[in-house]
C-alpha cells in the first residue's frame, strides 16, 4: 500500500486533470469530516460524468459556486437561518426549465447544470425547487473555510473554468462514509488524482494573500508590554488583533491564545461565562514565559452569532435550556466560527510551531493546512462558579471540550441563577 506522501498528486497536477475535463478526488483531514469528494469544473459535466458520481459515489450531487453566481442566477438560501453542523451554505435546489424531462436522469442532471453555468442564463431558465443543489462558497475560499465547497470553487477558478464546480460525496458500498484506504482503491481503479484540502491551502497562500498589517504599536499591561499588531482582511470588515509578546519568528514553539471576543465576559467581566478569565490567564502565562500571542477576533462574539443574538440567547438559556439549544433555537448551528484568516495573521508574525492555549479541540481541527504545527494544547484551566458550572458542563457534554469535570461538579449540585448557563461559548 502506499504512503500518503505518494497517493496525493500535487495542486498543479490536478488542475491540469480539471482542465482536461477529468475528475479529481479532495479529501479534508481527519478532525473535520474526513471524507473524499469526487469533483470536477461543471463546465466539463456530461451525462456520463453525472451518472459516474451516482454509481461510484453515491452521495448528494452539488454545484459550488461563488456568492456572485447565486445572485446573478436570483437562487434564495434553502433556508434562513443555516444550523447545518459545519455551516455548509445550500440555495434552493434547481432543475433546468428547457430541455429536461423529470429533472433527475443524468442527462436531466447535466442539461440543468449546464444551464446553471451559462453566462447568458437568466433566473427564470431554472425552476425552483429541482435535483441539482447549488452550494453557496464563502468569499475567500479555503483561506476562509477549509471545505469541500471552498475547495472546488477555488480549483475551478485556478484551472480557469469558471466559478462553478460539480461534487459527490464518495460512500461505501454500506453506505458509510469511505475513508482514505478505500478512496486509494477507488482513484487507483479508474486513475483519478487525489489532493487534499490542506495542500491547496498551502498553494494558495504561496500565491495569495488575505490579510495585510496596518499598524503595530505597545500595549503596556499588568502582564508585561505587548506590540498590537492590527490587520485587515480583503474578505472581512473587522479586524484581527495580535497582541504579541518576546520574538515569536524563533521558530521555536510558542504559546498562542486564539481568542473570540466576548463584550460581556472580557469588558463587563460577567460571570456567565469563563471568557474574562481565560484572555486574562492567557495574557499572564504568556508574560510569565515572556514570549507568545493572543490573537482577538473580537466580531466571532457568542461562537459567531453576535452580540445582539448572543444576548436574545441569554435569555432562552435563563428559561431553562443550554448554550447549545440556544444557538439552535434561533436559527444558528453551535458555532460559526472559522480560523483561516487568523491563520494567516499568525503565519505573516513568523510563526511555525504553536503551543495553543485551548479547552476546544475544534480550535486544533480549525487550523489544519495552514503551515502552522501544534504541538501542544495547552489547557486554560479557570475555576468555574455557580452563575457558568452548567455553561461549562455544556461545553464539555456537547462541544468536546476538554475539561475537568472535577472542577465544577459542586457548582452544578450548588445551582445559581437561573439555569446557570452562560452564553455562547467562545
Amino acid at each position: 500500500m502506499q504512503d500518503n506522501e505518494n497517493v496525493f498528486a500535487t495542486i498543479p497536477e490536478a488542475i491540469e486533470e480539471l482542465k482536461a475535463g477529468k475528475m479529481i478526488i479532495v479529501v479534508d483531514d481527519e478532525d473535520r469530516e474526513n471524507e473524499g469528494d469526487l469533483i470536477m469544473a461543471a463546465a466539463n459535466v456530461t451525462p456520463e460524468a453525472v451518472n459516474f458520481m451516482t454509481k461510484y459515489g453515491r452521495g448528494m450531487i452539488c454545484v459550488p459556486t461563488t456568492s456572485e453566481r447565486i445572485e446573478e442566477l436570483g437562487l434564495p438560501d434553502m433556508v434562513d437561518r443555516n444550523t447545518a453542523l459545519l455551516g455548509t451554505a445550500f440555495t434552493v435546489s434547481v432543475d433546468a426549465v428547457h430541455g429536461t424531462t423529470t429533472g433527475i436522469s443524468a442527462a436531466d442532471r447535466a442539461i440543468t447544470i449546464k444551464t446553471f453555468v451559462d453566462p447568458d442564463a437568466k433566473p427564470e431558465d431554472l425552476a425552483r425547487p429541482g435535483h441539482v443543489h447549488p452550494l453557496r462558497a464563502v468569499d475567500g475560499g479555503v483561506l476562509v473555510r477549509a471545505g469541500h465547497t471552498e475547495a472546488v470553487v477555488d480549483l475551478v477558478r485556478l484551472a480557469g473554468l469558471g466559478q462553478a464546480g460539480l461534487l459527490c460525496e464518495i460512500l461505501s458500498e454500506d453506505g458509510t462514509m469511505a475513508r482514505l484506504p478505500e478512496l486509494r482503491e477507488l482513484a487507483d481503479k479508474w486513475d483519478l488524482k487525489v489532493v487534499t484540502i490542506a495542500d491547496l491551502i498551502k498553494y494558495r497562500r504561496t500565491k495569495e494573500r488575505l490579510v495585510m498589517k496596518f499598524a503595530s504599536c505597545r500595549i503596556p499591561t499588568e502582564y508585561g508590554d505587548f506590540i498590537a499588531h492590527g490587520y485587515q482582511s480583503t474578505v472581512e470588515s473587522s479586524p484581527y488583533i495580535a497582541l504579541v509578546m518576546g520574538d515569536v519568528s524563533d521558530g521555536e514553539p510558542t504559546l498562542v491564545r486564539i481568542h473570540s471576543g466576548c463584550f460581556t465576559g472580557d469588558v463587563l467581566g460577567s460571570l456567565r461565562c469563563d471568557c474574562g478569565e481565560q484572555l486574562h490567564a492567557a495574557m499572564r502565562m504568556i508574560g510569565e514565559e515572556g514570549k507568545g500571542v493572543v490573537l482577538y477576533i473580537y466580531h466571532q462574539e457568542g461562537r459567531g452569532i453576535g452580540l445582539v443574538n448572543k444576548l436574545k440567547a441569554y435569555v432562552l438559556q435563563d428559561h431553562g435550556v443550554d448554550t447549545v439549544e440556544a444557538n439552535h433555537m434561533l436559527g444558528f448551528p453551535g458555532d460559526m466560527r472559522d480560523y483561516g484568516l487568523g491563520a494567516q495573521v499568525l503565519v505573516d508574525l513568523g510563526l511555525k510551531k504553536i503551543r495553543i492555549l485551548t479547552n476546544n479541540p475544534g480550535k486544533l481541527a480549525g487550523l489544519q493546512g495552514y503551515d502552522l504545527e501544534i504541538v501542544e494544547r495547552v489547557p486554560l484551566v479557570c475555576k468555574p462558579n455557580k452563575d457558568n458550572a452548567r455553561y461549562l458542563n455544556t461545553k464539555r457534554e456537547k462541544m468536546g471540550h476538554v475539561l475537568d469535570e472535577h472542577l465544577f461538579d459542586s457548582c452544578l449540585h450548588q445551582g445559581g441563577e437561573g439555569d446557570g448557563t452562560a452564553a455562547p461559548a467562545q
